[in-house]
């Protein structure tokens, strides 16, 4: 599954800490939020001129927080300075943003898209207002993973985004608390509990509860299982054709009948993920379940709710089956007065060395190929994990991620589910066959479909 966005960027604001924008719905300051000039979109390389980023949530680049990428570029173009206009919400965001592209006014110089929403932008009516970057000298989209730049690519060919970072998921999990369940706790004895198959992770949570210690549940939410088990499926909530077929899709049959089965056998600690209350966040502390899906941007999650108090407790194994939870890109609005410069900065912001910085800085998994082949990522550890070989394990899953097509009411349905279906059947006792009814009813008074 890939996230509809506020999960994976909200994950990560809770560590990263920026600054929200004041002016989400108007639109940032910026000088170069005016439509286009007659210079095409490109300046002098003397002309002091400001480049706007909006995002959401970190993505790693600013200099507080992130790999301190602003200021390098700065050093190397003098005469370039970098803003970054961010919000924590990408949903938020991604609203704000179809509206100021409606209007084709309001626009950053650089834009950045959640893999939730990347079916929509490349809609046509919202595609028109995006660089190609198949125009842009020195682009090969051969650079990227290669369902990485397709999610991007219109049904006409153009490449509206360069592709940051991907969320191969793993497992991660509690060894004391394996130990006194009575189950293996080396990593790759792990794994093989579950190697191939997801049904074969909700055996050995029946297995955990078993002997489980008091109050601990195997796994924190059914959602996060269903959004890691469809994350693996290559049928998810779309054809290939952008029909919606979430209801005759067998990859959503599997994560719901798994998700709801593990509601059902009582395995779930009946959380829901970033809830606004910080319930989810403050259990991690408090030991209320072992394990939960880790895509990579999860660990900085683990580690800053976990405390620490717990760090060397947690581990990482490999998953069931490879799949990819998140993951954005940087595109070009056209009408931007400086188009050539904001185009050389997302290439360079997604070129190899500099997707390499932020995996070491923040743990965002590259996207580039070159940068996921480096040593430097492939061999990259967490304090938090001691010895756990955290590197290796993702971008071992990363390169054995088989991709689904993507739609753009999939983020909708993925809510509808996870936050409806499931959530009503883990807190109110919802019947599985209910639940799934009222999923139905809601999407389609949403979607029409």
């Amino acid at each position: 599954m890939r996230t509809s966005g506020r999960t994976r960027r909200t994950a990560v604001i809770a560590v990263a800490g920026l600054a929200a924008c004041a002016t989400l719905i108007t639109g940032c300051s910026s000088d170069s939020k005016d439509s286009g000039g007659a210079d095409g979109g490109k300046s002098s390389a003397n002309e002091k001129i400001t480049l706007h980023i909006g995002d959401f949530g970190s993505f790693g680049y600013d200099d507080k927080t992130g790999a301190k990428l602003f200021s390098e570029y700065h050093a190397l173009h003098p005469n370039i300075t970098i803003v970054e206009d961010n919000v924590s919400d990408s949903g938020a965001y991604w609203n704000s943003l179809k509206l100021h592209l409606t209007q084709n006014s309001g626009l950053d110089d650089i834009q950045a898209i959640e893999i939730g929403f990347v079916a929509n932008a490349t809609q046509p009516q919202y595609a028109s207002k995006f660089l190609d970057f198949k125009t842009v000298k020195g682009f090969n989209a051969g650079d990227w993973l290669d369902y990485k730049e397709k999610e991007a690519t219109t049904t006409d060919g153009k490449v509206i985004g360069v592709g940051t970072d991907v969320g191969p998921t793993a497992i991660c999990y509690r060894k004391d608390l394996f130990q006194q369940a009575g189950l293996p706790t080396d990593r790759d004895a792990v794994a093989a509990l579950w190697q191939g198959d997801w049904s074969k992770f909700v055996s050995v949570g029946q297995r955990f509860k078993a002997k489980a210690p008091a109050g601990v549940a195997f796994t924190d939410s059914a959602s996060g299982l269903f959004n890691a088990v469809l994350a693996s499926q290559t049928q998810q909530y779309t054809d290939d054709s952008g029909k919606l077929i979430y209801d005759t899709s067998t990859g959503v049959k599997t994560a719901w009948d798994l998700s709801a089965q593990a509601v059902q056998d009582g395995l779930t600690a009946k959380l829901q993920q970033f809830d606004a209350n910080n319930t989810w966040s403050a259990a991690f502390k408090t030991n209320k379940f072992a394990t939960l899906a880790c895509p990579s941007w999860m660990i900085g999650q683990v580690s800053a709710n976990s405390g620490p108090a717990n760090k060397g407790k947690w581990d990482i194994a490999q998953p069931p089956q490879a799949g990819n939870w998140g993951g954005s890109f940087l595109a070009v609005p056209k009408s931007g007065k400086h188009v050539a410069e904001a185009a050389a900065l997302a290439q360079w912001l997604t070129a190899a060395a500099q997707e390499v910085k932020v995996f070491q800085k923040f743990g965002n998994i590259p996207s580039n190929k070159a940068a996921l082949s480096d040593p430097a990522v492939a061999n990259t550890t967490n304090d938090y994990f001691p010895g756990t070989p955290v590197g290796k394990i993702f971008t071992a899953t990363a390169n054995d991620i088989k991709p689904a097509p993507i739609g753009p009411n999939d983020s909708l349905v993925k809510d509808t589910i996870t936050q409806n279906g499931l959530l009503d059947m883990e807190q109110r006792g919802t019947s599985k066959a209910k639940a799934w009814s009222n999923v139905e009813a809601q999407v389609k008074d949403k979607v029409g479909e």
